[in-house]
């Protein structure tokens, strides 16, 4: 059939005689937006559901946000999350499922277009991400656009500086809290927790060597006077094949007289016990 791996609106197929209303309801088809349908044989995807509502639910949109960060590469939203896109105040289109709105006048230059759609720039969305909330979800919003190379932190800066009018203020906390660095939004967030605290500041992404130069190990936080580090610990390390590689890593920095600490998620969410045990490994005894 012409329409297997296609998304369409499904008044025109009807309309052509393709597909009758009654077909429309089966499960061959997955509904995406009003009208709008997608063959079940596609995965769930947020990049398809993006393209759609820009290009059949509501032409003339911009997406924007975590949907816009999506086609840029970042997973920045999940298959079933709203999609984000930006309409003309003028537009009369209404409100819709699954579909987040913003109405606003973009800059031409704020817009730009990915695999056929329009969508905000790089640095356009970046600057919208910075409106995240909570502030930390922010940050962590922007360190990955930076980090992935989209954007440069000190343009980010730079465009945060000119804004003007409400939520600019929090723009620009969120473009100065943001460094980049984070491999995850974890250790964004685990940077946050010990920026905050009355610690000594932490190196980021901090490489060991020994005493020859040799190389031993990059560390999401240091204090190399102490040789004390922090490192996030996602599900991920519970794997069969990294817990081996993990304890040859933690082997080398003890052998070179390093102490680790790990940080959980469970951790984080107990900022006060977290950052004490910290403090207690920077507070211990050193030996040469």
């Amino acid at each position: 059939m012409a329409l297997r791996g296609k998304i369409f609106r499904g008044s025109d197929q009807v309309r052509a005689g393709r597909l009758t209303k009654a077909q429309l309801r089966s499960t061959a088809w997955r509904r995406l937006f009003p009208d709008v349908y997608a063959c079940s044989s596609l995965p769930p995807s947020h990049a398809r559901r993006a393209r759609a509502l820009a290009t059949l639910a509501v032409p003339g949109s911009v997406l924007s946000g975590r949907s816009a960060a999506v086609l840029w590469g970042i997973d920045l939203a999940g298959p079933d999350d709203d999609v984000e896109c930006t309409l003309r105040p003028d537009c009369r289109s209404g409100s819709m499922r699954g579909v987040r709105v913003t109405r606003r006048r973009l800059a031409d230059d704020d817009i730009t277009h990915h695999g056929g759609v329009p969508v905000t720039t790089p640095r356009r969305t970046a600057l919208d991400l910075a409106r995240e909330e909570p502030l930390e979800e922010a940050v962590a919003c922007l360190d990955r656009l930076v980090r992935a190379g989209l954007v440069e932190l000190a343009d980010v800066r730079e465009d945060a500086a000119r804004l003007t009018g409400p939520g600019c203020r929090r723009v620009r906390r969120a473009a100065s809290l943001a460094d980049g660095l984070a491999e995850s939004p974890q250790e964004t967030r685990l940077r946050l927790v010990l920026r905050a605290s009355r610690l000594p500041p932490a190196v980021a992404q901090h490489v060991v060597r020994r005493p020859d130069g040799a190389f031993v190990a990059r560390v999401d936080f240091a204090w190399p006077d102490r040789r004390v580090a922090v490192e996030y610990e996602g599900i991920w390390h519970g794997e069969a094949q990294q817990v081996a590689r993990d304890r040859r890593r933690l082997n080398a920095l003890t052998a070179a007289g390093w102490t680790v600490v790990f940080v959980t998620a469970a951790d984080l969410r107990d900022p006060a016990t977290l950052v004490a045990r910290v403090a207690a490994a920077l507070a211990a005894p050193r030996y040469a």
